[in-house]
């Protein structure tokens, strides 16, 4: 009897064409329970459902915070994450993580927020060292190369690519919205995700493997 196929909250055509599944040939051992499969060339492929799964999981606990916090360093995903706090009321540290924005209360750049959020947790670890010692709960959107034993929860992606990053929170502050009954409007293309009118071979062999697992 056929498995029946995941529903996942988007087509899997947007996780394939935003590259959100592309690892890369380093994996760590903490990453390798999201890996859907090796290519023979040794890069990894990420599985986009386990993703969407902790998407929906996650958006539960980030629908119910008042005080997100969303750090990037790289510059690559600011047009994302400006987007993702607007709708979401979340604040934003873009580029150099200022010591001290968690820990300090005389800073002025001081703030306490009940989560927080890194894009990639080996250019944010100043800003997991900090919500470690507060001990504020940790969401990472990590890759195949990412240590990820100071995380709380892990979104397995690629969180190198602009259109990539720019899926996963589009979707994420779609979910949160929605839970908080919140409209939301906002197309995916302003998150910096970009629709492709077709898709690579290798995408294509994705989704027929992954549809047929």
């Amino acid at each position: 009897m056929a498995r029946q196929k995941e529903k996942l909250s988007v087509p899997r055509d947007m996780y394939l064409s935003a590259g959100a599944h592309i690892g890369m040939t380093t994996k760590t051992a903490d990453m390798k329970h999201f890996i859907y499969k090796i290519r023979p060339s040794g890069l990894a492929v990420l599985n986009v459902g386990m993703l969407d799964k902790r998407l929906g999981i996650i958006s539960n606990m980030l629908a119910k915070a008042k005080n997100i916090l969303i750090v990037a360093r790289k510059e690559t995903n600011n047009e994302a994450i400006e987007k993702f706090s607007k709708a979401v009321g979340a604040k934003a540290v873009l580029g150099r993580f200022m010591p001290g924005t968690l820990t300090n209360p005389s800073s002025t750049e001081f703030f306490e927020p009940d989560v927080v959020i890194v894009t990639d947790p080996l250019e944010d670890k100043q800003a997991i060292t900090e919500a470690l010692k507060m001990r504020m709960p940790i969401i990472g959107l990590a890759d195949t190369f990412n240590e990820t034993s100071h995380i709380d929860f892990v979104l397995p992606c690629n969180n190198k690519g602009k259109k990539s990053v720019g899926l996963v929170l589009w979707i994420l502050a779609k979910m949160i919205k929605e839970k908080r009954g919140e409209p939301f409007e906002v197309p995916a293309e302003d998150f910096g995700y970009e629709k492709e009118a077709m898709r690579t071979q290798k995408e294509d062999e994705d989704m027929e493997e992954e549809q047929k697992a």
